[in-house]
């Protein structure tokens, strides 16, 4: 991994841990490929918040969560799903979006 590859890993993994201390003390994460903007780390905390940070490459994604030691998951699937805590603001979103109330755009 060059320099640059490497600093960026270990600035995911700071965030990484943060997010995981912020939230409980522990976190499951999953890595998935988005496209040209590279690879989305999900998260989970372990009293449900959740977010989500991006990085250049899968090895960056890979390298990060190593070094911060969430539980890495295959994938987003119902098990991690299920601990997921949404609040109002998720929930008016979801609804705006559905009945065309308010949206990002």
């Amino acid at each position: 991994m060059a320099a640059d590859s490497s600093k960026r890993a270990a600035r995911l993994a700071k965030q990484i841990g943060a997010f995981a201390r912020q939230h409980g003390g522990s976190a499951e994460a999953q890595i998935a490929y988005v496209g040209q903007v590279g690879f989305r780390i999900s998260l989970v905390g372990a009293d449900g918040t959740w977010g989500d940070l991006m990085a250049p490459s899968k090895e960056v994604a890979e390298q990060a969560v190593e070094t911060a030691g969430p539980t890495l998951k295959e994938s987003f699937d119902g098990e991690m799903a299920e601990h997921v805590r949404t609040g109002p603001y998720e929930w008016a979103r979801m609804a705006g979006v559905q009945l065309g109330g308010p949206s990002s755009h």
